[in-house]
């Protein structure tokens, strides 16, 4: 892995390791800003995509046409799908899923994209045992947990619509973008990994513990990224 594209969709996800890489180069593509340096000694390319499945999956085609990434890792926050998992807490992805892809009208279980070969994209397993160790050793005031991330175009914010996938998708966290980055990092053949702080409950509480919780749980996102691409 000598490149390493680091995508948040937010700016607060991502201007921490900013003001730490060496910045050589930005390049702008698709209204988005590339920060191309070197970040804890390794190559990298920091770059916010915005909110949504589309600014995600575009993002990540960028960094392996013009930046030829040798990996992705996608860094932020998400609500909680477990109870044991808490506000604070950080999820590394196993497998990302698009909970808002339904084709049941034509026989398919909803989740399933027709006509690929998965709709359940499994992470690096080194990056993911990597970052856990990582997680574990320079956020010990939190915990950290292996789960699978789902994705879909709204913010959760109700316990029917929680309920719902827990039961259909086994999640456990719910976010806006890191199974579009899975998605298109395996259509390229990338290596990558989805890494969540916890910042809401993804119920009823959700609309006011976000706004909360949102920058403090980027900031041991940030301090893992970070850390990890010492690793790398």
């Amino acid at each position: 892995m000598n490149k390493i594209g680091i995508i948040g969709a937010m700016e607060l996800e991502v201007s921490e390791l900013k003001s730490k890489m060496e910045v050589k180069n930005v390049v702008e593509r698709a209204g988005m800003k590339f920060f191309d340096g070197t970040l804890s000694g390794k190559d990298a390319v920091i770059v916010q995509c915005g909110i949504g499945k589309v600014n995600a999956g575009m993002c990540v085609q960028i960094l392996a046409d013009l930046f030829n990434v040798d990996a992705v890792i996608n860094t932020g926050v998400a609500g909680s799908l477990r109870a044991e998992v808490n506000i604070g807490d950080i999820i590394i992805s196993t497998d990302a899923c698009e909970h808002d892809m339904d084709v049941s009208a034509l026989g398919y279980e909803p989740g399933i994209i027709p006509q690929m070969e998965t709709s359940f994209f499994k992470a690096d397993s080194t990056l993911a045992s990597k970052a856990k160790a990582v997680c574990e050793r320079v956020n010990p005031e939190i915990s950290v947990y292996d789960g699978r991330i789902v994705s879909g175009d709204q913010f959760i914010s109700d316990g029917a619509t929680k309920d719902r996938l827990i039961k259909l998708f086994d999640g456990s966290c719910a976010e806006m973008e890191g199974a579009a980055i899975a998605h298109a990092a395996f259509l390229n053949k990338l290596p990558y990994v989805v890494l969540r702080a916890i910042s809401d409950k993804a119920d009823d509480s959700a609309h006011m513990d976000y706004p909360e919780f949102e920058r403090a749980a980027a900031a041991h996102c940030a301090r893992l990224v970070d850390n990890l691409l010492a690793e790398l």
